[in-house]
């Protein structure tokens, strides 16, 4: 029921104008109702914090303002519905006869107020919602196998060539995917608690089954005109079956309040990402990463570019030590007809080792890794809560050592379902 309520609200908040010229004839020696400057900055944050869930904050910044201006219908009835929604009944009712015998509120308002009040004002039911995906694809290099058949190393007496083993060679195999997410609001102010899995296996090269299972808590905050969201979160993958390697992440992302143009955001991201491999324990590390998000939407039409930053710190003698890079990503999206949109995008990734990978082993080189990934999807909409979409991918990755360079095609179909 009271889902409905805020659903009514901003209609409801389009009919106070006339409420407040009638409570001008009523309190005739009052203040107007509009609110200049500060208070109006003040209503506009209650409202964006309202919008992302953040109702403890909505509710303290519209007790400032109708402690500045009593006369403002427009924060009382918002102040009014959120203490209803947290099942503050008393402080509630206390508002909604505020409005009653303050104002001369309309006939919308009045079946707003009473519609709350039929349903006891009551804590909202915590909202969630959840998704499953089930995929078929094939993979032409599941073990990212060297694009070249030889290696050449460099001994005292000049190049060697070195013909590779068989399981060095890219191997092809199909493969199915299964995965499902999870979201539900926690407390009252916009927090979220997620879980994420994802299990994908190959028809016979079953070493290399993968699977991923991640939770954590994501909490909107506002500091002014400044919105941050943080994220923490723990996952562990497997590999073959076998635990694999286990993560935690820290996140926080801002968007910064820049004059932009229309339909523009920008959001600036850092991050920290502790991992630990369970087998391979010398390639445990620590990688903080800062990125840039500018998004753009022209009509129908969406438009996304990431630039990011790399550090990645070794834990202990991983080969090659630390390394540093970057990456760009392109993105465009598009609706093409017949509940069928298009997507299209282009990452460009690099890394540069900062000593020599394995002289013991005759690769005396520093490391330099450049790969590029293309990504195409055709998605078509087959119900309001189901998807079906058809993914290819292309990745070319390029390296100063042979061994290391490989190419990846991959093509999937994959059907999804939301809920709600």
């Amino acid at each position: 029921m009271m889902r409905r309520v805020f659903v009514h609200l901003f209609a409801g908040l389009l009919a106070w104008p006339a409420a407040f010229a009638q409570a001008q004839d009523i309190a005739p020696d009052t203040p107007p109702a509009s609110v200049p400057g500060a208070q109006d900055a003040l209503y506009q944050n209650a409202l964006q914090s309202l919008a992302e869930g953040r109702k403890n904050d909505a509710s303290e910044t519209l007790a400032r303002l109708i402690e500045q201006a009593p006369q403002h219908a427009g924060a009382l009835i918002d102040l009014a519905l959120i203490q209803c929604s947290l099942g503050n009944a008393d402080e509630a009712e206390r508002l909604f006869a505020t409005i009653e015998t303050r104002f001369s509120p309309t006939r919308e308002i009045l079946e707003l107020i009473g519609e709350a009040r039929d349903s006891g004002c009551k804590p909202t039911a915590p909202a969630s919602s959840a998704s499953v995906n089930i995929g078929r694809g094939v993979d032409d290099n599941v073990n990212q196998g060297a694009s070249n058949s030889t290696f050449i190393v460099t001994g005292p007496d000049g190049d060697i060539e070195l013909p590779l083993l068989e399981d060095f060679l890219p191997k092809r195999d199909g493969y199915t995917t299964v995965g499902a997410d999870y979201v539900r609001s926690l407390g009252s102010n916009g927090s979220l608690g997620f879980m994420q899995f994802q299990q994908r296996r190959y028809d016979s090269m079953r070493a290399y089954d993968t699977g991923a299972l991640y939770g954590g808590i994501e909490s909107p905050w506002r500091f002014g005109a400044w919105t941050l969201r943080t994220t923490g979160s723990l996952g562990v993958t497997t590999m073959g079956g076998r635990a694999y390697q286990k993560q935690a992440q820290v996140q926080a992302r801002v968007a910064p309040p820049l004059p932009l143009p229309a339909n523009t955001q920008l959001y600036l991201t850092a991050s920290a990402t502790h991992t630990k491999y369970l087998t391979l324990r010398t390639f445990d590390s620590d990688v903080l990463e800062a990125r840039a998000l500018l998004a753009h939407q022209a009509g129908t039409l969406a438009a996304s570019a990431t630039a990011g930053l790399l550090s990645d710190r070794a834990r202990s003698d991983r080969p090659g030590g630390n390394r540093h890079g970057n990456y760009l990503t392109l993105s465009v999206r598009r609706p093409l007809g017949w509940d069928t949109s298009g997507e299209l995008a282009w990452t460009r990734q690099q890394w540069d080792s900062a000593s020599p990978y394995s002289p013991e082993l005759l690769i005396d080189q520093v490391r330099a890794q450049r790969t590029q990934v293309l990504r195409a999807t055709l998605t078509y909409q087959v119900a309001k809560n189901q998807t079906v979409a058809l993914e290819g991918r292309m990745v070319r990755n390029r390296e100063n050592i042979s061994i290391f360079q490989y190419n990846n095609r991959q093509l999937q179909l994959s059907w999804q379902w939301q809920y709600p």
